[in-house]
């Protein structure tokens, strides 16, 4: 098939297109139904692919991102182009020996399809060393796995507040057509890079009043009137007159008042007030697990040890034996003990409460004192905690929503906020909606929403953390497998978390619960907090999703606790035409307590483009931030609609969003056989297929329920970052060969990258793998491993020995580093190339067909491209 000799037209810049020709089968090819797939195709496309390039004018933004082809370089003017022969394909970069559950099923070559390490790679070193400024109306910025400074200039940074499109539709219908969804992941206490200049702080009474008409908060996007007595505000369109005693005059042009650079609420996009009014510090509670089943697992001791070790690093880390950090201890088996804490008692006193249905506290005084005052007291009782006598082999221990009552009852009596750790050892109570997960057909039904549907008493036990500003945070020590049972609502509806461990026996297991237990000290918490959303009046937030309960209204969410990690999406809906000229404002405000008890807002100020083109938007888009959206989306919509159907819902959604840019942005003839893309929207696919076939809304007999309910509840919280590694691992080719080891490059999750010759490391935020290939040369193995036997290498969640040689220093060091990334402890896995537990490493080869029957990235490509033709007729 000829490639036109026709140019495109400005417009089309952004295309990213492959040329095949058509060789009919004999019989149209069949799809297993797990892909979601419909069952019969029209002829396949085979082999002859030349890449299209242009020569056409720059896109809209070409300071930003110059390089809008991806790997094929756009000819200069004054060169011709040519079109690639198929003698031409030597060229192309060669490929390792493809497996099985890379090759497309279409006569694709993999290798040739748009690449999402690409996309990254160009976009880091593009940004290399240089600084975004976050301007207004914000540019396209810098992806977010790209390593860059963002220097704040009047917009909130990427890293607070990152849209799925730069440049909105003026008009509803236009916003409908192009399938393209309006929305915003907000990261309101996203870390900062040392270099960036932390977010700015002012006194309450200091900062200039906001709109007092809808309540926005200040920011430089008001517009002042009448020599800044007064000001328009971009949210609701009102005018608010100005006290005299915060006047100041305006000059230039632009209206800006005089003091705009001295006053972070008119020159940032970001900044914080402190307010006057102070709550109570945030506490620790510690509830232990000691009933008979927990006494005889013989894992008390551990447990104890690990939470004095956590005291002691916490007192040593204030400095002085007036550590204010209160702290509290309960234990429980069939009933629950309170401890007085008292300095004041020679010997801690123990209560013990026999009704637990409904109990009121007996007594308030020395549940919670300062750990400078009671360290000594506490850590003679958690020494005493595993000499209890058992209880009776029948005995049976309170349910976890009792220990989590009780704990919220004693900060509501206190009156302060905080984070109960649990940690509980018997077994789990199963629940009869879930456990009947293990059936045959199960997923394939409509039944699989009960199972990640709460029950109403831990939703309405939730709703009294969230009020109180309880976090809980469960850590299960159960040796039997929990099959059905999910204890981790709470954790997961108040800003905790939930951990589990097999046996802490093994030392790898106690390293992980240390370091479980020192992220959660260390990490930031923000508690008692409420997210409020302002846009301008043409827009509405239309959903909120996230680790959070939602509420009646989309634009304000109440968190029991959030933290650096946490992120929720935004989605906007026009309810009329946005002005082209006005823009759109969007401003995310964070009230919150701080662990110290402050009150504080946090206030993330965004002022976007709107355009009649439907172009401008698909230009000012990103693939990851639309990945971002479409899975907290999709993991809230689960307790909703069965899966398949979810899954079929957003390969239909992404489709019609290709046959829309093709449709406006093809404004000259273009070939079937040619796959259309925007420009920045290159990794889309990969992304979404590798979302379809998650474990979560696509789960196979490999995977447990606790294990998807698990991923769930971590995935959910996760910035753009972090979402985008997840579905999307980094796969690092570690040189074995050289004298000072390194690691190579970044290759594509896929196993025609693995060579069989040589290691390498798949890391994502919940799992590092670690495979080891059968020609791996012996000195590589025992520099490594201390054995140069490949058979004898150890497989499965091991530490790797700390060997004096090259290699093992550098790989341990590029996993303590991986490791310490993560917002909890990733224990490393090691997999042998044809071992039995390989599947692990298959699972992150997100570009092959996966473990579970989802569908190659290839043939998923291919379906994408034919349903969009069908679409335009």
């Amino acid at each position: 098939m000829d490639i036109p000799g026709s140019s495109p037209t400005y417009g089309q810049e952004g295309l990213w297109g492959c040329y095949y020709g058509w060789v009919p089968p004999a019989t149209p090819p069949q799809l297993n139904s797990p892909e979601g797939f419909p069952s019969a195709f029209p002829t396949p496309y085979q082999c002859q692919t030349n890449p299209y390039q242009t020569g056409a004018p720059a896109p809209a933004n070409p300071a930003h991102h110059p390089s809008a082809m991806g790997g094929f370089a756009r000819p200069t003017a004054d060169t011709p182009y040519k079109p690639q022969s198929p003698s031409d394909k030597g060229s192309q970069p060669e490929s390792k020996a493809a497996s099985p559950t890379s090759e497309s099923r279409y006569g694709l070559d993999p290798q040739l399809l748009p690449s999402a390490v690409q996309v990254m790679q160009e976009d880091q070193q593009e940004w290399e060393g240089k600084t975004f400024g976050a301007v207004a109306p914000s540019p396209l910025p810098p992806l977010s796995t790209t390593d860059c400074i963002i220097e704040d200039k009047g917009n909130a940074s990427p890293q607070f507040l990152r849209c799925t499109a730069y440049s909105f539709p003026c008009e509803a219908l236009a916003a409908q057509q192009s399938h393209l969804p309006l929305a915003a992941i907000v990261t309101p206490l996203a870390q900062q890079q040392t270099a960036e200049r932390p977010v700015a702080v002012c006194a309450e009474g200091e900062c200039l009043s906001g709109c007092g008409e809808c309540g926005a908060f200040m920011c430089p996007s008001m517009d002042w009137q009448d020599c800044g007595q007064r000001f328009h505000c971009p949210f609701c369109g009102k005018f608010t007159e100005v006290p005299w005693a915060q006047y100041q005059h305006t000059t230039g042009s632009h209206g800006r008042r005089v003091d705009t650079e001295r006053r972070p609420e008119l020159s940032l996009g970001s900044y914080e007030i402190l307010e006057q009014n102070k709550d109570e510090a945030a506490c620790l509670l510690l509830a232990v697990d000691v009933s008979g089943a927990a006494l005889r697992a013989g894992q008390l001791e551990a447990i104890c040890q690990h939470l004095h070790s956590l005291l002691d690093t916490a007192y040593k880390a204030a400095g002085s034996e007036q550590c204010a950090l209160r702290v509290g201890l309960l234990t429980y088996d069939s009933r629950v003990h309170l401890y007085n804490l008292s300095a004041n008692l020679s010997r801690p006193s123990m209560l013990v409460v026999m009704e637990t249905d409904d109990f009121e506290l007996p007594l308030t005084d020395g549940l919670l004192i300062p750990l400078g005052e009671c360290k000594h007291i506490i850590q003679s009782v958690l020494q005493q905690i595993p000499l209890f006598s058992p209880e009776p082999q029948d005995s049976t221990c309170i349910p976890q929503d009792t220990v989590v009552s009780t704990g919220l009852k004693i900060l509501q009596e206190v009156g302060c906020p905080g984070k109960l750790l649990v940690f509980h050892s018997s077994p789990l109570t199963e629940n009869s909606s879930r456990s009947s997960s293990s059936s045959p057909g199960f997923f394939s039904s409509n039944k699989p929403k009960s199972l990640f549907q709460a029950s109403d008493s831990a939703v309405s036990l939730a709703k009294a953390c969230v009020s109180q500003g309880c976090s809980v945070h469960l850590f299960l020590f159960a040796q039997q497998d929990v099959g059905g049972a999910w204890p981790g609502d709470i954790p997961h509806l108040t800003g905790g978390g939930l951990y589990s461990y097999s046996s802490l026996q093994s030392r790898l297991e106690k390293e992980r619960l240390h370091g479980d237990l020192a992220k959660i000290m260390e990490t930031d918490m923000a508690y008692k907090a409420q997210l409020r959303v302002f846009t301008s009046k043409e827009l509405n937030v239309s959903g909120s999703y996230g680790s959070f309960i939602p509420s009646a209204c989309p634009g304000l969410v109440a968190l029991a606790a959030l933290d650096c990690h946490t992120a929720l999406a935004l989605e906007f809906t026009h309810s009329k035409a946005l002005n082209e000229a006005r823009g759109v404002a969007i401003q995310v405000v964070l009230s919150y307590t701080s662990a110290g008890g402050e009150r504080r807002t946090r206030v993330h100020s965004l002022s976007l483009r709107c355009s009649a083109s439907l172009l401008d938007t698909f230009r000012n888009s990103q693939a990851e931030t639309l990945l971002t959206f479409y899975c907290k989306k999709m993991y809230c919509a689960v307790i909703e609609r069965p899966l398949q159907c979810l899954r079929e819902e957003l390969q239909a959604e992404v489709t019609e969003l290709l046959a829309s840019y093709r449709k406006i942005g093809c404004t000259t003839p273009v070939n079937s056989g040619q796959l259309v893309l925007p420009v920045f929207l290159k990794a889309l696919p990969v992304f979404v297929n590798s979302l379809r076939k998650s474990e979560v809304v696509l789960p196979g007999v490999r995977s447990s329920v606790h294990q998807r309910l698990l991923q769930r509840s971590r995935v959910l919280n996760m910035d753009t970052r972090s979402t985008v590694t997840h579905f999307y691992p980094h796969l690092l080719a570690l040189c074995v060969g050289d004298e000072r080891p390194r690691v190579g490059e970044v290759l594509r999750c896929s196993a025609s990258s693995l060579d069989p010759c040589g290691l390498y490391l798949a890391s994502c935020p919940t799992a590092l793998v670690l495979w080891v290939g059968h020609a791996v040369s012996r000195q590589a193995l025992m520099e490594l491993f201390g054995n140069s036997c490949f058979s004898a290498v150890t497989t499965g969640e091991i530490q790797l020995s700390p060997l004096d040689t090259p290699l093992s220093v550098h790989v341990r060091s590029l996993i303590h580093a991986l490791q310490s990334n993560s917002a909890f402890s990733v224990t490393l896995k090691v997999v042998k190339q044809g071992d039995s537990c390989e599947d692990a490493m298959q699972r992150r080869l997100v570009e092959d067909k996966s473990p579970n029957g989802g569908a190659s990235y290839a043939d998923f490509l291919y379906h994408l491209h034919v349903h969009s033709l069908r679409l335009l007729g």
